[in-house]
């Protein structure tokens, strides 16, 4: 047996309440992945020596974008604001354009606070690298002999 997604858009007579009770999009939704579309993508990587976070920020300069690390906590947040001015004969238009977001993330223990986060920002993506702390690293695997 296959699940099919359920059409919202065939049934017109549908209210918002019905709709989202029916809705399985989120059926099997964990915690941890938030599903905010004002929240920026995030990939999280454990290597051997480091975490390295990584998040989809386009349109945001380095200078929008804040990162603070407080009581196991990491905090990103960007904003960002533009306006656009356009003239024409006797006819100004103005638009304005605020974007921003605010995530945060509980750090595991082996996180080393004291050490310096690496944090570099290209082409829309930054990667932030947490230090592990060395006494949390996991041993080498050993062979024990059995006697």
């Amino acid at each position: 047996m296959s699940l099919i997604k359920f059409n919202k858009n065939r049934f017109p007579w549908f209210n918002d309440r019905i709709a989202t009770w029916l809705d399985t999009d989120d059926f099997f939704a964990d915690d941890f992945f938030i599903k905010d579309r004002n929240l920026p993508a995030m990939n999280v990587k454990e290597n051997e020596k480091d975490f390295e976070i990584e998040l989809a920020v386009p349109g945001f300069s380095k200078k929008d974008i804040e990162v603070t690390m407080e009581d196991d906590v990491l905090h990103i947040c960007a904003t960002q604001s533009k306006e656009e001015v356009e003239e024409e004969e006797n006819y100004t238009r103005k638009e304005f354009n605020y974007s921003s977001f605010d995530r945060k993330l509980q750090l595991p223990n082996n996180v080393d606070q004291n050490e310096k986060v690496k944090a570099k920002y290209k082409d829309g993506i930054l990667t932030l690298n947490l230090m592990k702390k060395e006494e949390t690293k996991e041993p080498p695997k050993r062979i024990i002999d059995i006697a």
